[in-house]
């Protein structure tokens, strides 16, 4: 991932970073990263990343060094742009400078062929990034290839070809070893037997003994230092006693190399399980089209994405991805947005329709006005914030890191004192170097490493394929210990468009009169209510008149100067006391599940108006299913208590809170909180610029994708599609997500605290003690894969004399 400025003097990378070997590697690289002045970092061994913010005096360089410092790399990736615009060695030498300014890059740019070939760490930059700056300096790029797979597949190559000699020289020691215990003569000369095992423990194994010495040098230790101390004991002993030609003393050749060769398959096997861990973000990046058919003064021409620019036309026909976020200008055709938004059936798409980047039109054609584009796309969101949290931290997770950080130094003391006390108190010293090999070789704190952040990576994979975005690790952990769950009333349980049910003149003037002045007064507000007016006010196919001197009330109303008129409008207890017969007709709208609103002309009762909300069609099935599951749900809503009552007798809702300010969501929240004697785990669910300061307060927050940038930027949860229903399949995901990883972490402890002991006093021989270490990591990895099985459950459909039945009559 590029950067991603959130200040001028800030920036935030995803590096991968190679080399690490366990969870110990992780945490000192994460140590040595926030040693550095300048720096803040979160390291991740399931992912092999790391989330690094740079401040000034620290830049991408101090990055890198301190990377290498401690025994790591950080792959460098290589693109080639074919660059436009080229007409002499100046504007290469332009072109280069433009690069190289870039964090880290460095450019070449051939005025043969123009291409541009850049070479930078991994996550500190992204073709985007070069084709804008490319752009910025007057010229036009494209994407030839990148290079970064195919370095990746040559890396691969490379691992198992070290693995198959490993296998190729283990299998004859392996055979000598079963002649020998079935009483046969040698079959392998001790010499051929020590090349064959130094072949793998110096060739196959060498990566062990290089991880080993970063580890050390940097003043940690890691996997590689108990695998590099625990065969070479092996092998050393074995090689003295056949260079010294001491054929009476046994030799344990097949040892170290089984150990090294089952070591090497396991990290192959768990890499590979790991990569299937990230299944969800490949999938996102195969949604993202390489080109779009571009409509330009009458012609049709399919180009590169990366030129496409913000108002263009694009055309979309049948079969194709939509290449941009964008508006429909004309046509008709059905899009499949499944893997963006979880939507399982096709959405009909006309003119004014919104279509989203990555998407496919499975019937139809569309002519496409585009607004978002690259980086600028939903799709390009969903990415970032994806990749992001399955790199964060669960804070289950904090347990294994601490236990992680000393558990190498305690097990190299076990196996010192294994050695010394079976070699002192029994006198069988060849026996003690095998049981001490034995405990530093199934001792690996990978299984620890991977328990929780594999899990959170499948578990947030899932949620992205189901329209579920995760912000981080800690909301998919806690969200599954919610006990109360409130929920805004408008947006939230209803649809967020009410319409105008009815309007009561309370003086002489004309409805049409009156709805002109209020819709005109509303006209500059965002709040849905004031849409509603507005829309009655086309309908009625009236003009909106001049007004003046604007000035709103939050939570109140708004008030303006119409025609030399003074108006106000907004909810009734704010414009003062209404004659009765005005207020009985307002208490009977608001019964009725209607919002009531009042209207002053020049300080006097001029109108009222009743505007209603219809409910989601699943509110109430999910209002159900959460009762269900023990979640309490209070609705929290700005309207009169009546309107709010009515509307949760429909919905089963046992608790409102009615008439509550903007100001006072928050508080709400916090009381919540603090009650009972351990306090309640309090989940807010809103949509409004007003619900962001509650959805921060809240343990866990979630918001309706169709709401405002700043709910969704506050909430740790957000629903593509924007239906109460898929807070019970959030809340499933979690809890499936939490059961994965205490499941992890049992079998990473029960593994340890059985193997060393059974290690240590003879039980497991070094082949085993590897086998073992191998199959744990692999294990706790296959387990977290299980969650990708994890599927929304469809929600009942209950009816109305079932939620009458099942709920007690709403209290305000």
């Amino acid at each position: 991932m590029g950067i991603s400025d959130h200040a001028s003097d800030q920036q935030h990378f995803t590096l991968p970073v190679s080399g690490m070997t366990c969870a110990a590697c992780a945490s000192r690289l994460e140590k040595v990263l926030n040693r550095q002045n300048g720096l803040t970092a979160s390291v991740s061994f399931a992912s092999e990343a790391a989330q690094v913010s740079i401040s000034p005096p620290a830049n991408v360089d101090t990055v890198l060094a301190a990377v290498a410092r401690a025994g790591f790399a950080v792959p460098m990736s290589t693109l080639e742009l074919q660059v436009e615009g080229i007409t002499c060695a100046a504007c290469v030498a332009r072109i280069e400078k433009v690069l190289q300014r870039q964090p880290g890059v460095t450019a070449v740019v051939n005025i043969a062929t123009h291409v541009a070939t850049l070479t930078f760490p991994a996550g500190a930059f992204d073709e985007h990034a070069a084709i804008q700056a490319i752009q910025k300096a007057g010229y036009t790029a494209s994407t030839i290839q990148d290079q970064r797979l195919q370095a990746n597949t040559s890396k691969g190559k490379k691992e198992w070809l070290l693995l198959a000699l490993a296998i190729a020289c283990s299998l004859p020691l392996l055979l000598e070893m079963a002649a020998m215990v079935s009483g046969q003569a040698h079959v392998l000369p001790r010499g051929l037997q020590l090349i064959l095992a130094s072949i793998v423990q110096f060739v196959a194994g060498w990566r062990f003994y290089r991880g080993a010495w970063h580890a050390v040098k940097s003043g940690g230790a890691n996997m590689d230092v108990l695998v590099a101390l625990g065969t070479s004991m092996a092998w050393g002993l074995s090689a003295v006693v056949t260079l010294a030609g001491r054929h009476d003393l046994p030799v344990y050749f097949e040892a170290s190399a089984a150990v090294i060769t089952l070591v090497l398959l396991g990290k192959l096997l768990e890499a590979r399980a790991k990569r299937k861990t990230a299944d969800a973000m490949g999938e996102l990046l195969a949604l993202q089209p390489r080109t779009a058919r571009r409509e330009e003064n009458g012609s049709v021409s399919e180009i590169s994405i990366n030129l496409l620019r913000v108002g263009d036309t694009i055309i979309v026909r049948h079969g194709e991805q939509v290449a941009v976020d964008g508006t429909v200008i004309d046509g008709n055709a059905a899009i499949d947005e499944a893997l963006l938004t979880g939507e399982a059936l096709p959405v009909a798409k006309s003119a004014g329709s919104r279509v989203f980047a990555g998407t496919r039109n499975v019937e139809g054609m569309l002519r496409v006005r585009a607004q978002g584009i690259g980086s600028g796309t939903q799709l390009a969101e969903m990415l970032r914030l994806v990749q992001s949290a399955q790199n964060s931290k669960a804070p289950i997770q904090a347990l294994a890191d601490r236990i992680s950080a000393v558990f190498v130094p305690v097990v190299l003391g076990i196996a010192l004192l294994t050695l010394l006390a079976t070699g002192l108190i029994g006198g069988a010293w060849l026996a003690a170097v095998l049981n001490a090999v034995a405990v530093l070789v199934i001792a690996c704190p990978c299984a620890l490493g991977l328990a929780t952040p594999t899990a959170v990576m499948v578990g947030m994979g899932a949620g992205a394929r189901h329209g579920l975005l995760f912000r981080n690790a800690t909301a998919l952990e806690h969200a599954a210990k919610l006990d109360t769950l409130v929920m805004d009333k408008t947006g939230t349980l209803t649809t967020g468009q009410p319409r105008l049910e009815a309007l009561q003149p309370l003086g002489e003037l004309s409805a049409d009169e009156l709805l002109q002045w209020a819709a005109s007064t509303e006209a500059g507000s965002e709040h849905p209510l004031a849409h509603a007016l507005l829309a009655a006010l086309q309908e009625r196919k009236l003009p909106l008149l001049p007004a003046e001197n604007l000035q709103a009330s939050p939570g109140y109303g708004i008030e303006a100067l119409i025609a030399g008129k003074q108006i106000r409008i907004g909810r009734t207890g704010w414009l003062g006391e209404l004659p009765a017969q005005a207020q009985a007709w307002a208490n009977l709208a608001a019964s009725r599940g209607c919002t009531v609103v009042g209207m002053l002309v020049d300080g006097a009762p001029a109108a009222l108006f009743a505007l209603r909300d219809t409910p989601r069609a699943s509110s109430a099935a999910a209002i159900a299913a959460l009762d269900a599951q023990g979640i309490h749900v209070v609705m929290l809503t700005g309207d009169a208590p009546a309107t709010a009552l009515a509307l949760a007798g429909e919905l089963g809702i046992s608790e409102v809170r009615a008439g509550v300010l903007p100001a006072g969501k928050a508080d709400l929240i916090r009381a919540l909180q603090g009650q009972g004697s351990r306090g309640r785990k309090v989940g807010m669910v809103g949509d409004g610029v007003n619900d962001a300061p509650a959805l921060a307060a809240a343990d866990v927050s979630f918001a309706m994708r169709s709401g405002a940038d700043a709910a969704l930027e506050t909430a740790d949860v957000t629903l593509m599609h924007n239906d109460p229903a898929h807070l019970i399949d959030a809340l499933s995901l979690s809890k499936a997500t939490l059961t994965k990883i205490r499941q992890n972490l049992f079998f990473a402890f029960f593994y340890n605290v059985l193997g060393i002991p059974l290690a240590a006093l003879g039980y497991l021989s070094p082949v085993l003690a590897g086998a073992a270490m191998a199959l744990s990591s692999v294990s706790v990895v296959g387990n977290a894969l299980l969650l990708r099985r994890w599927r929304p459950s469809p929600l009942p459909s209950p009816s109305i004399k079932e939620k009458e039945d099942g709920h007690p009559e709403p209290q305000h």
